[in-house]
């Protein structure tokens, strides 16, 4: 939700910057540090997330998604996740948080560029059924096959027919998918014109951001209300209850990746998987064996 209190452009920058070195401190925060506040999410949307906060509760959602990865394991599951929505939206922040402690054998990132010469003659959903999971698999869309009624629409990449075709068939692959046993969930991130417009200006500025923007986004930015346009009939030609489509709030950035995963939680029936205790066994010794050295050719220089 939109916070209320006024920010200036410095202000706004610097959270910026601090959510940017967030990204990093998150794989090395422990549970003690979080433990040590008490404070609770006031559920109300007002004001700023406080940092430990966040921290504590991202946590706790990543040890549930462990659980959630043993149990598809366990349990042959098969889950596909649909990450869509505008240019800088917060897509792959809140994909980074979900995949951050999972097994990337179990839980793979999809984000296709755009077709070669070769695919573009395929059937339009053939390369993305390549990437859908088998037994025991996660695959989180970095976008999806939505490109056809978003990005190709507006870009005029497609032709009339072909979105047509796209709007006919794609209630009846997804319920095919259902029908497989395929748990398949749809999100949407929305993002308000300004917030939007803030992003790409921080990308701009951010020598670490700036390959984050192509001409196509900016394109994108110009066209927002093709976009909105075509978001808006995609969400009425294709919310079906076998798939429907789930609106992540995203404006601010950290509730948004904390709803969408303890959302993503709600959509599986998964049980913690008893595991087995771990010990090591004991290191062996053989008589006799001396470790050779190395050159020194070989190290990586120390720096730091």
């Amino acid at each position: 939700m939109n916070d209320p209190r006024p920010y200036d452009e410095h202000e706004r920058l610097h959270e910026e910057i601090l959510d940017s070195l967030d990204e990093e401190f998150e794989a090395e925060l422990e549970d003690a540090m979080m433990e040590r506040d008490e404070a609770r999410i006031e559920g109300d949307g007002k004001g700023r997330l406080p940092r430990r906060v966040y921290f504590r509760e991202l946590l706790q959602l990543q040890r549930e998604l462990i659980k959630l990865q043993s149990w598809v394991v366990e349990n042959n599951a098969r889950v596909a996740v649909l990450f869509e929505g505008r240019d800088a939206a917060g897509k792959g922040g809140a994909i980074k948080r979900i995949t951050q402690r999972l097994n990337p054998r179990v839980c793979r990132v999809v984000a296709l560029s755009a077709p070669s010469e070769r695919e573009k003659t395929q059937w339009y959903f053939q390369r993305y059924v390549n990437h859908l999971p088998a037994a025991g698999e996660i695959v989180l869309f970095d976008r999806s096959w939505y490109n056809r009624a978003g990005v190709e629409r507006v870009m005029g990449f497609c032709t009339e027919n072909q979105l047509e075709e796209f709007f006919r068939t794609v209630p009846e692959f997804e319920q095919m998918l259902v029908r497989s046993g395929m748990y398949l969930i749809k999100y949407w991130f929305s993002i308000s014109d300004e917030e939007q417009q803030f992003r790409f200006q921080c990308r701009i500025h951010d020598p670490l951001k700036q390959w984050k923007l192509s001409p196509m986004d900016l394109e994108s930015r110009r066209r927002w209300e093709q976009y909105t346009v075509a978001k808006e009939e995609m969400f009425a030609r294709t919310n079906i209850p076998d798939a429907q489509w789930w609106v992540v709030e995203a404006d601010d950035k950290k509730r948004a990746r904390l709803n969408c995963m303890h959302h993503f939680l709600q959509q599986i029936p998964y049980t913690e998987v008893p595991q087995p205790e771990i010990s090591l066994p004991p290191r062996e010794h053989e008589e006799g064996y001396k470790r050779r050295p190395l050159p020194e050719d070989v190290f990586v220089p120390s720096i730091y």
